[in-house]
């Protein structure tokens, strides 16, 4: 029995199209008879009927209909409540029976996929991915630097691994090749690693790792730091035409809000702030932001810090409903290689019992950098995979409340893959949020190659973090994971994979709890729950039609969900092409 109270709705499930009904000529649909007109600010500018709105207010409400005006909600409830809000220029829309759910919010994500660089997202078997790489060196002149994007994983190869480094050779034998993985790998062939001139003599930087097989032979791949032994070239300039059509993307997956932690498609903070201001003013902006500035490591010092606030002139909480800075973002440790750990990685990543990930800053450099923070008045979110890495952050905000009680209050761990049971106590005495992603889904067999089984299947162990009175905010991390918020959804629903089956069934949680992560729980993250986040009235008209019942598709076909028309502002931002009304 699912937690939502059924208020009425309308039947006819399965529609193909928003059928726009004309309010009543002359007024005599106005909500009294012929010849009625409702005063102005009573007649809404556009009502919803036959509709199951899932509203997710405190009683995770049910409605059949709404009313908007002026980008907002004005009423929600019955049909018949609805209809004294019809006024001559209102236009009524009928859903044909559709669900629909609050604008989605995604609270950790960088881009939305794809991006300057080969596109490896659509492989799924070594010989697809190699056979890629052959037809762009083939189009590139001669020893041309050639480089993937990072929306791809070797777990959604059939073979499960990334390609090696006499793969790549064969593939481009004179070209220099970079595949960048996520936001912290990537794997060079062999005229890669001779044009940055990294041989196996070459020490691995601070916090980095050269990787190097059992011979001590270089494997191409470098990891965290190490990527700074690459000088790559600038990448084309992020301009307004790519944040509309990035905003395209999301909103086409029914996303309204979005969360950056520190880095956002390529650019900084303060730049990506000024093209979402320029959008705005050109009416053209159709999703909203919550920005962080970054200071991810190597950045160590208080001075550091201060330069990045000089730089950024963003000060904390400045920005309206449309972009806001929620604060800055830093982190301790890496990523799958290098996630800081108390236990070693399993064999043969473990090297014999003695590798436990990569500390990116010292505890020191840490509580210096986010001390300068906090004496700037900035919320922190802190990148943590690692149990390790998370002692580390724990033991220094403690400080920091200790010195100012509250001080740390509202501050996010962001991942936390995994986590002791004892430290979600101080987790919560130091009154931390906790953003979590569903990299699992696509990467389960990767982490337990890292990491074991064991410890894979308790990865992000999202019904624990709930057992033990957490508020989750979801996300997708895109731009290291594919953007699809219906497949994150979906992962933390049933705990299944891409292509390894369940990992760690007791950490399944429900559907509702699940569509208040990535709506109600990402605006109260956010301070914004009594201005969004759900479907109620005097809240910001953000809400998505989507293509099947979200409570009762069968469990299966919850990742195949998509959003059939988004609106933002109250405004249809995106329709499905095969939708045969649109309006605005």
């Amino acid at each position: 029995m699912n937690k939502f109270r059924t208020t009425g709705w309308g039947r006819g499930i399965g529609a193909t199209a928003l059928v726009m009904a004309a309010a009543g000529c002359g007024g005599g649909s106005g909500g009294g008879g012929a010849g009625f007109s409702l005063p102005r600010e009573t007649a809404a500018q556009a009502v919803y009927t036959n509709a199951k709105v899932l509203t997710v207010d405190k009683g995770n409400g049910v409605a059949e209909a709404f009313a908007v005006k002026d980008g907002r909600f004005l009423k929600v409830g019955s049909r018949a409540e609805m209809m004294q809000h019809i006024g001559d220029d209102t236009r009524v829309i009928d859903l044909g029976g559709r669900t629909v759910v609050p604008g989605l919010a995604d609270g950790h994500l960088h881009g939305a996929g794809g991006g300057p660089g080969i596109d490896l997202s659509g492989t799924r078997t070594m010989a697809e991915l190699l056979d890629v790489l052959r037809k762009a060196v083939a189009a590139a002149a001669s020893g041309q630097l050639i480089q993937s994007n990072s929306d791809w994983h070797e777990a959604q190869l059939q073979e499960v691994r990334m390609p090696t480094l006499v793969e790549l050779d064969a593939v481009a034998p004179e070209h220099p090749l970079v595949l960048h993985r996520g936001g912290l790998t990537a794997v060079l062939n062999s005229a890669a690693l001779a044009k940055w001139k990294i041989t196996e003599n070459t020490v691995s930087p601070p916090g980095g790792l050269i990787q190097k097989d059992d011979s001590g032979k270089l494997t191409g791949m470098l990891i965290n730091n190490a990527r700074s032994l690459m000088v790559l070239p600038t990448p084309k300039k992020f301009d307004s035409a790519d944040l509309e059509e990035m905003q395209r993307k999301l909103n086409a997956l029914g996303i309204t809000s979005v969360r950056v932690p520190g880095m956002f498609t390529g650019t900084d903070v303060p730049a990506a702030y000024a093209l979402i201001r320029q959008l705005q003013a050109q009416g053209k902006l159709n999703l909203r932001f919550q920005l962080l500035l970054n200071s991810m490591a190597p950045v160590s010092t208080a001075e550091q810090v201060r330069s990045i606030i000089a730089a950024a002139k963003l000060p904390p909480g400045e920005g309206d409903d449309w972009a806001r800075i929620w604060g800055a973002k830093t982190s301790v440790d890496g990523g799958f290689e290098g996630g800081f750990m108390t236990r070693p990685y399993s064999e043969p990543f473990g090297k014999g019992g003695t590798f436990y990930g990569l500390p990116l800053v010292t505890a020191q450099a840490h509580e210096e950098v986010v001390r300068e923070w906090s004496r700037s008045k900035y919320r922190v979110a802190v990148h943590v995979v690692g149990d390790a890495a998370l002692d580390q952050v724990l033991a220094a905000w403690e400080n920091l409340d200790k010195a100012a009680p509250g001080a740390v209050r509202g501050w996010t761990i962001e991942h936390a893959f995994v986590v002791r049971e004892e430290q979600l106590v101080r987790i919560r005495a130091l009154g931390l949020n906790l953003s979590v992603q569903s990299h699992l889904y696509v990467a389960a067999p990767v982490l337990a190659s890292y990491w074991g089984r064991a410890r894979a299947e308790h990865v992000t162990p999202v019904k624990t973090f709930m057992k033990n009175a957490f508020q989750l905010v979801g996300g997708t991390d895109s731009g290291n994971m594919p953007v699809n918020p219906f497949w994150a959804m979906y992962h933390f629903i049933t705990r299944d994979t891409v292509n390894a089956g369940v990992y760690g069934s007791d950490e399944r949680v429900n559907r509702v709890d699940v569509l208040r992560m990535f709506t109600i729980n990402y605006a109260d993250l956010n301070g914004e729950a009594e201005r969004k986040g759900s479907i109620e009235a005097g809240k910001l008209a953000d809400f998505v039609v989507l293509s099947a019942d979200y409570l009762t598709v069968p469990e299966a076909e919850i990742e195949n969900l998509t959003a059939v028309a988004t609106y933002v502002d109250g405004r249809q931002v995106y329709r499905a092409p095969d939708l045969s009304v649109a309006h605005r």
